[in-house]
């Protein structure tokens, strides 16, 4: 397993009237993050709150190239990016979801104290697959055909690259301490964008190179 210490490359926030960053997504221009009653879209090059929609908004987000999806409790809801309004809705697998992505066209669950990631229909919200971690998991991206969560636990969090069949730790990059994973969402290039908890900041972490 290849392990590195995290290299912040940029870190956004606080920003107005927001005290927690939750899940986080990037739709190829803005970074969305969660900060409890609304999403919020930053321009990544310079921080700048672009705008707000108001929906809650406590968990992980994701995007599929056309609408939002945010976790509500017990619910997914999806969003028009547009107006905020919720277009359809699905249950949360398990027990206390927390990271959400998009990919192969499905939606992957974080279910934090689990230690689980779920494979799901974003149509039914049915489970078509499950992996196990061994740490609570925060947020979920996939990046070149790579599976990628945060951890938080014990006041300690990194970023792990693992196999999507086992469940097994291929790379594990570690924040630094006091620096916690509450969302995690690739830029489909070099960076990872993680949502930082009650610090109400947003932070860009350069993605490792290919594992040796």
């Amino acid at each position: 397993m290849k392990t590195s210490q995290a290299q912040i490359i940029e870190e956004y926030g606080p920003f107005p009237g927001v005290t927690d960053v939750h899940g986080v997504t990037y739709d190829g221009q803005y970074v969305w993050f969660a900060s409890g009653e609304q999403l919020n879209a930053i321009n990544p090059a310079n921080g700048a709150q672009i705008r707000t929609l108001a929906t809650p908004a406590y968990a992980g987000t994701a995007f599929d190239g056309t609408h939002l999806f945010q976790i509500a409790e017990d619910r997914i809801n999806r969003l028009d990016p547009a107006t905020g309004a919720i277009l359809s809705s699905i249950p949360t697998p398990g027990d206390g979801a927390s990271g959400l992505a998009w990919a192969e066209g499905s939606l992957w669950v974080g279910e934090f104290r689990a230690r689980r990631i779920h494979q799901i229909d974003p149509q039914t919200g049915d489970i078509l697959r499950s992996i196990e971690s061994n740490r609570f998991v925060t947020g979920v991206t996939w990046v070149d055909g790579e599976l990628w969560h945060g951890t938080w636990q014990d006041e300690r969090s990194d970023l792990r690259h693992i196999d999507p069949a086992s469940g097994n730790v291929i790379e594990l990059v570690e924040m630094p301490e006091g620096t916690g994973v509450s969302g995690l969402e690739s830029d489909g290039a070099d960076r990872f964008f993680c949502g930082g908890g009650s610090s109400g900041k947003l932070r860009a972490v350069r993605r490792p190179g290919p594992a040796a």
